[in-house]
């Protein structure tokens, strides 16, 4: 049976969330990632101008969050991708595919004007469904 309680989650290899959140959020077994950005544990943005070297550091810090609960990518239900650029999402989708494998999320693509620094160009949030404990 879940816990059904509210816990915040921290990962200390993921960077010290620069306002008011968490890293995520496990509610029974359903967790929340707050949106991870490609950088590293002190804040700073990888691949300046490279959407995919962002990509691929934003799914490894959503892997992180995801194995310190126990989850990998197959239990990610939900996805948002914030693109400030659409056009990327071609170019994201082949470093989607190496995090996720086979498992295919619901999802939803935005393109936005800004992200929270200027430098970075992709920003991605997810729910995962945790697996029973007993």
């Amino acid at each position: 049976m879940a816990d059904w309680k509210r816990r915040e989650v921290r990962v200390p290899d993921v960077c010290e969330p620069i306002s008011h959140y968490t890293d995520a959020v496990r509610f029974g077994n359903v967790l929340f990632l707050s949106g991870m950005v490609g950088v590293d544990a002190k804040g700073r943005v990888i691949g300046k101008g490279d959407v995919v070297a962002q990509a691929r550091a934003t799914f490894a810090n959503m892997q992180r969050i995801l194995e310190a609960e126990g989850a990998s990518f197959a239990d990610v239900l939900k996805v948002t991708v914030y693109l400030r650029n659409v056009e990327d999402r071609a170019r994201i989708n082949p470093v989607r595919a190496e995090f996720f494998g086979d498992a295919r999320p619901a999802s939803t693509l935005v393109e936005v004007s800004k992200l929270v620094a200027p430098e970075l160009l992709i920003e991605v949030e997810a729910v995962a469904g945790l697996p029973q404990t007993e």
